[in-house]
């Protein structure tokens, strides 16, 4: 069956979509986007990711296409036309066409894409596995806190994992894990310390990393916001990402270093256990 997507007001099959060839989303990577998860049809934390987007669009003044309320009536319609159960729905906003030049157009009209993705989240097999990580280093720009559509060294540093018959990446800078290429890292110490680095304009601000640190309050679980080295992840009881798409994976392997007893562990399993429930209860 043919996917329904949206452009620009419009709800189209995917065969019929067009943007223009002059889109500066496509031409410059002048963009931002998020992706909201979809679990029994229903959308998890979308308010914080719409926050976001109103956040990363005011970074690069870029003017809005919409309000948040057509927004999320645009979102509900792709999920109900594609049928969707559990995935999710990719949004994405640029400053719109306007004749090639690096400059700002005087009066951009932006674009706004929408599209959904089916996804094995809830029993994704990674959970049960745990997931492999190797470093590289990270050379991306440094407004990293903007989620924008320049994602060129991310599918990079997922490539040279895949190459390397691992799952995802960890990106270094000077000596320390920035970010997965799509997710936040966290280690747990000997002590038992959950760490995982403070936000600035080196990581994104993750929807579920933020989600995941509340509940380490709730759970009296002992939290350190700052950088790690490699060499300290690899000596963990355990490590794991968070992201949209996969709440919480174990990560088993570092650079072929097995972490903690290469099994998934418990702090990691409970904390995606309590967030699932969570986000479910608030789920719009």
């Amino acid at each position: 069956m043919t996917r329904t997507v949206y452009v620009n007001g419009a709800f189209v099959p995917e065969d019929e979509a067009k943007i223009s060839v002059f889109d500066r989303g496509f031409l410059f990577s002048d963009g931002v986007y998020e992706v909201s998860t979809v679990v029994h049809g229903k959308l998890l934390d979308n308010p914080a990711h719409l926050a976001r987007l109103r956040r990363s669009m005011s970074e690069l003044n870029l003017p809005s296409p919409a309000t948040d309320e057509e927004i999320v009536a645009a979102q509900k319609k792709l999920i109900e036309q594609n049928s969707l159960e559990e995935g999710a729905v990719y949004l994405q906003v640029s400053r719109g066409a306007a004749d090639r030049d690096f400059a700002f157009p005087a009066n951009p009209k932006p674009s706004l894409v929408m599209f959904t993705q089916p996804k094995n989240l809830l029993h994704a097999p990674q959970v049960s596995e745990g997931i492999k990580i190797v470093s590289v280093p990270d050379i991306r720009w440094k407004r990293r806190d903007i989620k924008t559509v320049s994602l060129l060294a991310q599918s990079l540093a997922k490539q040279a994992a895949l190459d390397a018959g691992a799952n995802d990446a960890w990106m270094v800078e000077d000596g320390y894990v920035t970010e997965g290429s799509s997710n936040n890292a966290f280690i747990v110490d000997q002590n038992g310390t959950l760490i995982t680095r403070q936000l600035g304009n080196e990581i994104l601000p993750g929807i579920t990393r933020a989600s995941v640190l509340r509940l380490t309050e709730i759970e009296s679980i002992k939290l350190e916001e700052r950088a790690f080295t490699i060499a300290e992840a690899c000596a963990a009881q355990e490590a794991f990402i968070t992201s949209a798409t996969t709440f919480v994976w174990p990560v088993v392997s570092i650079d072929g270093h097995t972490v903690g007893d290469g099994k998934p562990g418990p702090v990691a399993g409970k904390l995606r256990e309590l967030y699932i429930e969570t986000a479910l209860a608030r789920a719009d």
